[in-house]
């Protein structure tokens, strides 16, 4: 972390600048969330896919087919491997088990039942992202850990096997221990802390390549020129996942809001975009619906492919299935 140019000897760095101090901010974010009118959660159950091991030991294609957990989990096969992001199970993202958000819905599959992984991909140590839990459940199956510089101290602390651990400075790239598929970690703008203390670990984004498919996910993200760099770099990708939201106006340059998302994709030479870090947690000051039918109508302005499965829904990039609107239970 010392020697990376990313971090300033004692924090890391956005690619751009950003304004990370938020001050001026906290009490105007206490009194929207205790007298906001908006509609966070769900009034109605939502209608999940229910998922087990049975359904994943079916061979698929060796394509490319994407299995949304919720929020930023997402299950990715791609040309016979299996990457998983992001990995969050429980009912709080939250240091406690009693307070702090939940979930609005199960997650499709449960840890125990999830099929044989070749990669887990963490793109940041946030509480919604990185998963005390599940990263130990995961840890005892041998699986690679692949995330950004300073997270795998984490990872060690809970016991995981640093031979496990795989940290990597942005642009820098690493394999399924088959050498199948190529992560590599690209720069993000956003923030990282669990707890006291800001920045002491590293974020990032990730590119998931195998010989004949490539995804892009973004981790939290704001928006920034880095998207067309990685676009030009490491680009085109026949899906990207990108965050569209939790995003706020008191806080635009660390999420994306739904319009910036497809910009992003566009600038990323994406050519089927899914969001992702939505529909899951209360974390925003917006109806919890708001980010697909944004993200809807942005694509459309711009002529993007956009797919919006239900949590738990197989699908693959090449045939993907139509969108069914199934969040407007509140509209």
């Amino acid at each position: 972390m010392k020697k990376s140019k990313n971090f300033d000897g004692q924090r890391a760095r956005n690619p751009v600048e950003t304004d990370l101090s938020f001050s001026g901010t906290y009490w105007k974010m206490t009194k929207h969330w205790l007298f906001g009118k908006e509609i966070r959660r769900p009034t109605k159950p939502i209608e999940i896919v229910s998922l087990d091991r049975a359904v994943f030991e079916q061979p698929w294609p060796e394509g490319l087919r994407i299995t949304w957990m919720g929020h930023s989990t997402v299950l990715i096969e791609i040309d016979g491997c299996r990457v998983l992001t992001d990995p969050v199970f429980e009912k709080r993202v939250s240091p406690s088990a009693i307070m702090g958000p939940k979930r609005f819905y199960p997650p499709p599959i449960s840890r125990k039942e999830l099929p044989p992984l070749d990669a887990v991909v963490i793109s940041h140590d946030h509480y919604d992202h990185l998963e005390k839990s599940s990263i130990q459940a995961l840890a005892r199956t041998g699986v690679r850990f692949f995330m950004p510089l300073g997270i795998g101290a984490h990872l060690e602390r809970w016991g995981v096997d640093p031979a496990q651990i795989f940290e990597l400075d942005w642009w820098d790239s690493a394999e399924t221990e088959d050498g199948v598929i190529k992560l590599t970690a690209t720069p993000a703008r956003h923030f990282s802390g669990r707890g006291l203390g800001m920045n002491k670990t590293q974020w990032a984004s990730f590119v998931i390549a195998g010989p004949h498919n490539r995804v892009f996910f973004s981790g939290d993200n704001g928006f920034s020129p880095v998207f067309a760099e990685i676009g030009e770099k490491l680009g085109p990708f026949q899906l990207t996942l990108i965050e569209s939201g939790a995003y706020g106006k008191l806080w635009p340059h660390v999420h994306l809001f739904p319009e910036q998302t497809v910009q992003a994709h566009i600038a990323l030479r994406g050519e089927l975009l899914m969001p992702i870090h939505w529909g899951t947690f209360n974390l925003a000051f917006h109806n919890w619906f708001d980010p697909p039918n944004r993200l809807l109508a942005a694509a459309s302005e711009s002529s993007v492919r956009v797919v919006i499965p239900r949590p738990g829904q197989m699908f693959e990039p090449s045939d993907p299935p139509a969108t069914e609107r199934w969040w407007e239970q509140d509209q």
